[in-house]
């Protein structure tokens, strides 16, 4: 086991007794606590912070191609991305610590079209507390952190649907012949 899976495994084991019943445990945003800035290049280089994302949902994934339950859970994002339209709901996956090559050779064997931003020094990932992989930040239209899901969710079913939904009132919602 490479020292990268062996510290997810360390973090995750720490999480088990919240994570147990379910898979994954929801956190309200600490109320009070700074929204960190979010500033990370995608795979093509092109640059992404949080500021240009406002009015948008935005949920923001932290990942690795090492870990089981992110790979799991990928599926289902890309599937939320698509039932909304850009302008409503971004999904972002921030890949922790890995080479965009590496990355590029999963998302070629998955057939994943995520955006897909880069973390190669885990900055974000400590600024954004998520210490345990996959974890998840939901992000209101005013770019306010509502909650930070840590663990794996099917982000297509109905427990994501009640933590995204209550985000996107008063925007438009589904895209235009996308079912669900």
């Amino acid at each position: 086991m490479d020292r990268r899976a062996l510290l997810g495994w360390a973090l995750g084991a720490a999480t088990l007794p919240a994570l147990a019943q379910r898979g994954y445990d929801v956190m309200p945003w600490p109320a009070g606590q700074p929204v960190p800035a979010l500033s990370a290049p995608d795979l093509l280089g092109r640059p992404w912070t949080l500021e240009a994302l406002r009015a948008r949902v935005v949920v923001l994934n932290f990942w690795a191609t090492w870990c089981p339950p992110c790979r799991a859970e990928m599926p289902s994002l890309q599937q939320l991305a698509q039932s909304y339209a850009p302008d409503t709901l971004q999904v972002l996956a921030l890949n922790v610590g890995e080479s965009p090559a590496r990355i590029v050779q999963y998302l070629r064997s998955s057939g994943l079209q995520l955006n897909v931003l880069l973390d190669p020094m885990k900055e974000a990932a400590r600024a954004w507390g998520a210490s345990v992989l996959p974890t998840t930040i939901l992000i209101d239209p005013e770019g306010r952190p509502r909650q930070r899901v840590r663990g794996e969710l099917d982000w297509s079913g109905r427990e994501a649907m009640a933590l995204v939904e209550p985000l996107l009132r008063g925007r438009p919602q589904r895209a235009s012949g996308v079912s669900t």
